[in-house]
C-alpha cells in the first residue's frame, strides 16, 4: 500500500498497479476502480469539495503525473503532467489545501508546488533550504504556513526533522513583492543506531 484517504464512509486505497482499492470503513471490500495508464501510484487524496480522488503517479523511468478521478461515476482523467516543454518536476506525495492541491517534490530538486484545482493554474512554487536532500512531506496550515516532514537540517544533512515554512511578503516603495521564506525546525527525529548492520 503507498497511499490512503477516505471520504465519508469509503475508504481509498492505492498500491502498485492501476487499480484504486475501495472498502467500507469496517474495511469489507467494495468494487474496484481501474484507471487506465496509472502505473506506479505513490499517494492519494480526496477533495471533498468536488469528490475527486488525486494520485500521485510517478517512477524513476516514466514521466510521472497527477490523476483525477470521480469517485460518483469513477471516471478519471490524467490532470496534472509534470513535465512540460520548460518544466519537469516529481509528483510524490499531495496534500489538500484551502486553495488547492499542494504537490512534493521529495528530491532532485525537492520543493512545494500549490495548483488551482479548478483550472490546473500554478498558485506557487516554495524552494526548501539547500540543505534540505529530500522533502517527503507537506501540508498546508493557515495561509502562508506550511509543515514538511524532510531529511536534512542546518546541522546535520541525514537528519529527519518537521519543520514550519512561513511565507512573508514585502512590498517596497516600487510596488515591488518579495517573498521571504522563513523556516523553523521544531522536531528533529532521534537517529537510530544501525550497529546491528555493521559486519
Amino acid at each position: 500500500m503507498t497511499g490512503v484517504t477516505q471520504l465519508g464512509d469509503i475508504v481509498y486505497v492505492v498500491c502498485c498497479d492501476s487499480i484504486i482499492k475501495t472498502f467500507t470503513d469496517t474495511l469489507s471490500p467494495l468494487a474496484d476502480i481501474h484507471v487506465e495508464g496509472m502505473k506506479y501510484p505513490r499517494d492519494i487524496v480526496v477533495s471533498r469539495d468536488d469528490r475527486q480522488l488525486y494520485v500521485a503517479d510517478s517512477d524513476l523511468f516514466t514521466p510521472h503525473c497527477i490523476w483525477r478521478v470521480s469517485v460518483d461515476d469513477q471516471s478519471y482523467v490524467k490532470w496534472l503532467p509534470s513535465e512540460s516543454s520548460t518544466d519537469r518536476f516529481r509528483v510524490d506525495t499531495l496534500s489538500v489545501t484551502s486553495r488547492g492541491l499542494l504537490v512534493t517534490s521529495e528530491w532532485d530538486s525537492p520543493q512545494l508546488r500549490e495548483y488551482s484545482m479548478t483550472d490546473k493554474a500554478p498558485l506557487r512554487v516554495i524552494s526548501v533550504p539547500g540543505y534540505v536532500k529530500y522533502v517527503h512531506h507537506g501540508i498546508a496550515m493557515t495561509r502562508g504556513t506550511f509543515v514538511i516532514g524532510h531529511r536534512g537540517t542546518s546541522q546535520d544533512e541525514w537528519q529527519d526533522a518537521v519543520s514550519y515554512i512561513v511565507l512573508k511578503c514585502r512590498v517596497t516603495s516600487q510596488s515591488i513583492i518579495t517573498i521571504v521564506i522563513i523556516v523553523y525546525t521544531s522536531y528533529t527525529v532521534p537517529k537510530r543506531n544501525n550497529s546491528h548492520f555493521n559486519f
